[in-house]
């Protein structure tokens, strides 16, 4: 269905190729995934099938690409639009219309297709995704994982023969994201539809695949093989696969199912570990360490994954002295958006040097927390207060020395026309030295050159480098909203270390997050949000193991101990006489 013969795309002012050497055939009914670290030309690779590349975006393709038996250098993307479907990674991009069922029958309308036709596929797309109660809603007021849904959604109504996504479920909860993969999966197993997916959170994709493409480097022809033998091989990979590589497990398992099937024994020995004096994450009672799932892509990684000191052995006593004042408090805080509830009498306390995430399905309410908590947001009822100011009454030059906030679009703070003028004007902005912020791009994202255009850069790299504008100003409350959408294990890794170093000094850190695996890694608390409600308020460890949807996958594999990480598990397992200063969670420090 798809062929790739030698394929390489060079852009224009490039001096090498995105991609090279890329060779391989994805038959008709199979769903293959494409993998790799930031930056390795998947997204280039998801556009030379829909034509995107290069009659969109300029630059050399060399070689051929057919689809269907068209040539995608003499076909344009709206030649192929009856065949090849494609979700970018921005959905905004590609909304048309203004509402969600306009959106889901726009494809449709412009295929020709019958009215009664268009209104039976509506129907069925908004029952699969979930939509059927948004049908109404305005594109602008849905949560960054409605919009996807819908961006899936309006792909899905014409029928193609092909899909084509890139990072699908990067804004998704979990429990959406389940439900996309299985739609996914139907259409694969029952209709014939071929599907090319790029994702970075394997733990979500890669049970579900036919065959895996590894770029491992820019430029690298592809690594082709089944999930099992790719992953065996990758510098990427996800937690259970990390676990098992620990265990020494053969073959490696994929899933959470086949590594509990093989987990008794690690099980007993990690329970005499806690035993001896080594606790679980749980045990230790606050939140996670360790380092991101464990990508070998990633050797200075280790260097950040140690715990700060300020989180270490912080226990409760009569004795302890007084706690610092609040960062933050939110007392019975409500709000109205139009017709819509986002938050009904939610209240939250921020600590320095705690971090938390707020967790919960689509729609919740998290962004609408953190935009109360930066004054974007007006508080119907309730109160909110960050550093002793009302957020929504100060004035933003005051405000940016309280808190930052790095939002889901990150193109919303990039304004100027190369990456070196953007943190000029962030060192400017924020009184720091210059240099600052390109420093903390190079940290968080080495590669990225001076010249670069912002919407050049990958959906990971504008995340960072949003990151780094909010950070030159060291504000002591940071919040993030999905600050991992679009980066891989390694760019993870080294957020999570930039992220530690910052509640080490004493900030506070509050991140709205899908990603079940960054809030093992990071958080202190979890916060579960529903309908605008807290349902849930306590240490990482006890609330994320308690649910089946937040549940990272080491905890899922070795349930009833509260284990959340492979870095924990190693450490236990190399040292099970030690204390659990590096593998575990320390005391809350509020």
């Amino acid at each position: 269905m798809i062929r790739f013969e030698d394929v390489s795309v060079t852009y224009e002012g490039a001096a090498e190729p995105a991609v090279r050497g890329v060779d391989f055939e994805v038959p008709e009914g199979e769903l293959v995934l494409m993998a790799g670290p930031s930056g390795v030309g998947k997204s280039t690779v998801l556009g030379a099938v829909s034509g995107l590349v290069p009659h969109f975006t300029g630059g050399t393709l060399r070689g051929r690409v057919s689809v269907a038996g068209r040539d995608t250098r003499t076909h344009k993307p709206r030649e192929l639009a009856d065949v090849v479907g494609t979700v970018g990674q921005d959905p905004l991009s590609h909304f048309v219309t203004d509402t969600v069922e306009d959106e889901l029958a726009y494809g449709m309308e412009s295929l020709g297709l019958a009215p009664d036709v268009m209104r039976r596929r509506v129907e069925e797309t908004l029952d699969l995704l979930g939509l059927a109660g948004l049908r109404d809603r305005p594109l602008a007021s849905l949560s960054g994982g409605q919009q996807q849904r819908v961006a899936i959604g309006s792909v899905l109504t014409p029928h193609p023969r092909v899909l084509v996504l890139d990072e699908p479920t990067s804004a998704l909860d979990p429990a959406a994201a389940e439900e996309v993969l299985a739609v996914l999966q139907r259409l694969v197993h029952d209709l014939g539809t071929t599907v090319l997916m790029a994702e970075h959170r394997l733990e979500r994709v890669i049970q579900y695949a036919d065959m895996v493409a590894l770029l491992p480097a820019r430029g690298a022809p592809p690594v082709l093989g089944t999930p099992a033998e790719v992953m065996a091989v990758s510098e990427v990979y996800p937690p259970v696969v990390g676990l098992g590589r620990l265990a020494g497990w053969a073959p490696l398992p994929l899933t959470v199912r086949d590594a509990r099937r093989r987990a008794g024994a690690l099980r007993e020995r990690l329970g005499g570990a806690a035993a001896s004096g080594v606790e679980s994450a749980g045990a230790a009672n606050a939140g996670a360490a360790g380092t991101v799932p464990d990508p070998v892509t990633a050797p200075a990684a280790s260097k950040l994954s140690r715990r700060p000191r300020l989180f270490r052995g912080r226990a409760r006593t009569p004795d302890a002295a007084p706690a610092p004042a609040r960062t933050a408090e939110v007392g019975a805080l409500t709000v109205h958006r139009g017709r819509v509830q986002a938050l009904y009498r939610v209240d939250l306390t921020v600590s320095p040097g705690e971090t938390i995430a707020l967790m919960g399905r689509n729609g919740a309410g998290k962004s609408t927390l953190l935009g109360a908590l930066v004054g974007l947001v007006e508080p119907s009822a309730g109160t909110v207060r960050v550093g002793g100011a009302v957020p929504s009454r100060t004035l933003p030059r005051d405000l940016v020395r309280r808190v930052g906030l790095v939002p889901q679009e990150p193109r919303d703070l990039l304004y100027a026309d190369t990456v070196a003028a953007e943190c000029a004007a962030a060192d400017r902005d924020a009184g720091a030295a210059a240099g600052t912020c390109r420093t903390l791009v190079a940290e968080l994202l080495p590669g990225i050159g001076d010249d670069t255009h912002p919407r050049d850069l990958s959906e990971g790299g504008r995340l960072t480098l949003a990151l780094a504008v909010v950070l030159t100003a060291r504000p002591p409350l940071l919040l993030l909203d999905e600050p991992t959408r679009g980066l891989d294990y390694a760019a993870k890794a080294r957020l999570v270390g930039v992220l530690r170093a910052l509640a080490a000094e004493g900030h506070s850190i509050v991140l709205a997050t899908h990603d079940v695996e960054l809030a093992a890694e990071l958080a202190h608390r979890v916060v579960l949000l529903a309908e605008g409600e807290v349902i849930a308020d306590g240490p990482a460890a006890d609330v994320v193991v308690a649910s089946p949807s937040f549940a990272p996958q080491v905890a899922k594999v070795l349930a009833p101990q509260k284990w959340l990480t492979v870095a924990q598990v190693r450490s236990a397992l190399r040292d099970p006489y030690a204390q659990p200063a590096d593998h575990a969670a320390a005391e809350d420090p509020a």
